[in-house]
This record gives structure tokens, sequence and C-alpha cells, in this order.
């Protein structure tokens, strides 16, 4: 190599030097660069391809939600749903986060919900959440539909309540249940099953294209399930006998995702869990310490496409799927 070759290779290198800092630190158009440096627009797109292509630019995003993408990323490793989302956990107060998550779920929901869509919930505090937590009101022509009867008595208990509160967020029609959650025996489950009023609204959420439900615990004293049915309060020794780990549905599930061998799931008047999987994008909202197992067990059923929940919970996901692996 003569010493003129190396010369014009030095001041190709400094032109390309001097062409990636105008363009990527000091944020100049290849137009400017060009009138800066004296060269023509087309040089100056090659210095920088060049530049890119030989390595010398790396690329380095910093942003505040890293840390929760990469929480995103190990809920996601672990397998059983194909996409997480953890908002910070924004206070002790559980209701408080619960409402953080509610709302991040609702703009998820917002931003994948279409006009046509069939949106099939559940009842409980989570999808109770999204519908407070909706900002605003949207133009959406959708049918919101039940996936399981309903109990009286507390707004989040009552599907059709909240049912009725996100259509009118949303936008569209709510559906509504007239039946009990829970028959009194698997033949009168059997008989209501076939009642034209509610064999419509199970075939609407067996054809919806959307489901968002809530994950219930099981075997902490504020779960809901236990406002859920009269007996079921009395009935923990049992419930535990089982191997019950959390609640999907309203179906109580052990720590594999599958039905647990309990009476109350014979009675059950809703979608039955393969059903609901048919259900082709479903999303679940849960947190807090309770909810820890209950997750990881859906997650193990393979029950849901997409989780939404805050950063401690998913932190102790993460750390229980290591114990018990």
């Amino acid at each position: 190599m003569t010493s003129k070759t190396l010369r014009d290779d030095t001041a190709i290198a400094r032109q390309m030097h001097r062409a990636l800092v105008l363009h990527f630190i000091e944020g100049q158009t290849q137009g400017e660069i060009a009138k800066a440096l004296g060269i023509s627009h087309a040089s100056v797109n090659r210095l920088i391809k060049r530049g890119r292509q030989t390595g010398l630019v790396e690329i380095k995003i910093k942003s505040p939600v890293e840390h929760l993408v990469a929480i995103e990323e190990q809920l996601r490793a672990l397998g059983g749903i194909s996409r997480a989302m953890v908002v910070p956990t924004v206070s002790d107060n559980p209701l408080t986060t619960l409402q953080s998550v509610g709302e991040a779920a609702g703009q998820l929901l917002v931003e994948t919900i279409r006009d046509g869509d069939v949106l099939c919930i559940s009842g409980g505090k989570g999808v109770s959440a999204i519908a407070n937590g909706l900002k605003g009101q949207h133009g959406f022509n959708v049918q919101v539909v039940p996936a399981t009867g309903l109990v009286q008595g507390k707004h989040y208990t009552d599907v059709n309540h909240v049912a009725t509160e996100l259509a009118e967020r949303l936008g569209g029609h709510a559906f509504q249940i007239h039946a009990p959650l829970f028959a009194d025996s698997a033949e009168e489950r059997a008989m209501l099953m076939k009642m034209r009023a509610v064999d419509d609204v199970f075939r609407r959420g067996r054809e919806a294209n959307l489901a968002v439900v809530g994950i219930g615990s099981i075997l902490a004293d504020d779960s809901s399930y236990y406002d859920l049915h009269p007996t079921s309060g009395q009935d923990r020794k049992t419930i535990e006998q089982s191997g019950a780990a959390g609640e999907l549905l309203a179906h109580l599930i052990d720590k594999k995702g599958q039905l647990a061998g309990y009476t109350l799931n014979d009675t059950l008047v809703s979608l039955t869990l393969p059903e609901f999987a048919e259900i082709p994008n479903k999303i679940g909202v849960a947190s807090g310490p309770s909810k820890v197992i209950p997750i990881l067990s859906v997650m193990r059923g393979n029950h849901l496409d997409t989780l939404v929940t805050d950063e401690a919970t998913a932190i102790q996901v993460i750390e229980a799927a290591a114990v018990a692996a």
C-alpha cells in the first residue's frame, strides 16, 4: 500500500466519521451534511450506509420501561402465553395497583378490538377494573357477551353489570345472561344450558374472537370465589383437598392448570374451559401476592394468550416458577 493510498483511505475514514457524527449525533439531514462537507448527497448516503455496514454505528435505546420489557420476556419464556404486559407496581395498596393494571389492560383492549368483534368476558375485580379504567368513550361497534352466569350482590360478581359498563365505554351492545353462576345440580345445569335465552348468550360467547377474564385466587382469605356460592366459604377444607390452586371462569383448577376434582365445577353455568380455549385471543388480568400461584397455574394450563399484571406480581410468578422447577 502506497503512502498516497493510505492518506486517501484515512481521509475517507475521517469524512465518514464526520458524516456519521453529523447524522446520528447532531441529527442533521443528508442534504445538510452534503453542504457542510462539500460533497454530493449521494456520497453522503454512501458514507452513512458503509459506516453502518462496517459496524461503525451502534444504536442503543435507553428506555424507562426497559426493565419491564425484560420481565415480560421472562414471563413469556415460562410458557403458556404468547405475550405479557407488565406495569409498574404503583402502590402498596392492592386496589390501587389493580386499577393501574386495569387501565393498562383497557388500553390494550382498545388497541386490539375492532368493529364487528364479539368480546367475551368474565366477572371479577380484574375485569371490573378494566371497565373502570377505560378512558373516554369509544365508538366501536362490538358485542360484549358474558362467559358465565352471574351472582348478584356485588358489582364485580354481576357479569351483566360489568358487560354493560364495558359496552357503554367501548360502544356497541351488551348481552345479558339470565341464569345463576351455579345450578343446584349437574342435571339442573344441563337444563339451564338448554334454555333458549341462555344458549343464545353462550353460543355468542363460543363465537367470540376476543376474551377478557380475571384470574382468581382460592386459598387466600380475600378470594372472590367465596362471594360466588353460599357454601364455598364453609367448604375450604374440601377445596384444598381437591388440589385447587386457582380459578378461571369460576372453574377451580390445580397447579397444572387442569380442572380440580371439586363438586361445584360440575354445576357451573358457563362456557367450559375447552370452549373457552377455542376463542382466538384471550387476555387475562390479575395482580397481587394471592394471584401468583393462580397465574402460574393458568399459564401452565395454556389457557391464555396474553397476561396483564404488575411488576411485583410478575417477579413473584417468575420466582415461584423457579422454585417449582
